[in-house]
């Protein structure tokens, strides 16, 4: 896993929900080999542990990294006070391993919860008129970017807990009716665990590939402090993978989770 640590400028950032921002970097170095499915590790002023988030969009041509990430705690608090102009300290790309792309001709379903959705969007981007996009949200006011997925070309099907955007239900619902009118190639999900092990075996069960983004907490993010484990089983045997070297993208069939 190469990656590179420095100091980029912050070129854009917007509030795009409650609490939820939206920012691109320009890092031509680390654009240049950023893949699908990454995650940058970000230091916000004050606090030793940096913190991760998923990659939202790539620009390798203007050498540009996009990220979306909600305020969870004084860290991303922080992050979320920083301004166009100013830099930011950031260790990318992270993730030993990133979505499986097939050709663009090929169906695939992309499925994001919440805060799972923005590693999503250059998916979306990649399959275009291809692709079904299925984003679960607890309620209107947590729903982001609807327009982008929307731009891609892709199918979008918006699902809200209580129904105040889109369609009342989860995302596993809609899933279930895409999967009862067709077959896609492959299966791509992002989200909590819950959602992620529902998933999981509605795939197995329509014999679809599934590849799924793991959230863990972490600390270095590159495979040193090992706080990122999880389980997972490969040639019939259990053993601890590690989301931020080993992942954080699984084959569906690798994953355990906990009762």
């Amino acid at each position: 896993m190469k990656y590179t640590q420095g100091l980029y400028p912050i070129i854009s950032k917007k509030s795009i929900a409650a609490e939820i921002y939206d920012m691109t970097i320009r890092c031509p170095h680390i654009a240049g080999a950023a893949v699908c499915g990454q995650f940058v590790n970000i230091k916000a002023d004050g606090f030793m542990l940096r913190r991760p988030i998923s990659i939202c969009g790539i620009d390798k041509e203007k050498g540009t990294l996009r990220i979306v990430f909600e305020v969870r705690g004084k860290g991303t608090k922080a992050l979320s006070q920083l301004s166009e102009g100013q830099l930011i300290d950031i260790v990318a790309p992270l993730g030993g391993r990133g979505f499986t792309l097939l050709e663009k001709d090929k169906k695939a379903v992309i499925i994001g919860g919440g805060i799972g959705n923005p590693p999503m969007l250059p998916i979306a981007e990649h399959y275009g008129k291809n692709a079904v996009v299925i984003s679960g949200f607890r309620n209107a006011s947590a729903v982001i970017l609807q327009k982008d997925f929307a731009a891609s070309g892709a199918e979008v099907i918006l699902c809200t807990d209580d129904g105040s955007a889109g369609r009342k239900g989860f995302v596993t619902d809609a899933l279930a009716e895409v999967l009862q009118r067709e077959k896609p190639d492959i299966i791509y999900a992002c989200g909590p665990s819950v959602m992620l092990k529902r998933i999981i075996l509605q795939a197995k069960e329509a014999g679809v590939k599934c590849e799924v983004s793991l959230e863990e907490r972490m600390g270095c993010g590159v495979g040193g402090c090992l706080v990122c484990a999880c389980r997972t089983i490969r040639d019939g045997e259990e053993y601890y993978a590690h989301v931020c070297k080993d992942g954080p993208v699984f084959d569906a069939e690798e994953v355990l989770f906990d009762d």
